[in-house]
């Protein structure tokens, strides 16, 4: 049972676990690390416990870790712009060096070598698509806590991995970017 501390802010009271920072930044720093960069992530992931401090935490919408990736999920919503220029030039470029944060988070996501199809299919998926693929290749989260930090059903992300998965098949020339299986 997680003990809640009772903080005051703004006039509000709110309900947060003790050790929410400790516990969840490292984690939440390197998922929007992985969906932008080092250092987008560093102000980003400070805004996540901003905005979970403004907001306060209520215990009846879930735990905790999902809710945090729900918060930086919308965060990083607002770079989208930026995350899809970027998955596009390098779905464009001939060569890697190997030292990029992008090559880092394509060879996460696809588990093997990483070639710019698989970025320009990235780039090409519909956001939701895009949000729930990230959200358990680069966070680890099971369909229940997609659902949850996206604020949808587990069925629903079901059917957009299936079809972000689908998409992504073809773009690879029939091959598997990601795993079959997952906790559902």
């Amino acid at each position: 049972m997680i003990v809640h501390n009772t903080r005051t802010w703004a006039g509000r009271r709110l309900e947060l676990p003790p050790d929410l920072f400790d516990a969840h930044f490292a984690e939440i720093h390197r998922y929007i690390a992985r969906r932008l960069s080092e250092d987008v992530a560093d102000d980003l992931a400070a805004e996540v416990f901003v905005a979970a401090l403004q907001g306060g935490y209520d215990p009846a919408i879930g735990a905790v870790r999902p809710w945090l990736y729900g918060i930086a999920t919308n965060l990083v919503a607002r770079h989208r712009r930026a995350e899809i220029r970027r998955w596009k030039a390098i779905s464009r470029t001939a060569e890697r060096d190997g030292s990029g944060h992008e090559d880092e988070v394509l060879d996460r996501v696809t588990a093997a070598r990483f070639t710019g199809p698989l970025a320009g299919a990235l780039a090409g998926l519909k956001r939701g698509d895009r949000d729930v693929v990230l959200l358990v290749a680069l966070g680890g989260l099971s369909h229940a806590e997609v659902g949850q930090a996206l604020g949808i059903p587990a069925g629903t992300v079901g059917s957009r991995l299936n079809r972000a998965r689908k998409q992504l098949r073809r773009a690879l020339g029939d091959v598997n970017p990601l795993k079959e299986d997952s906790d559902g």
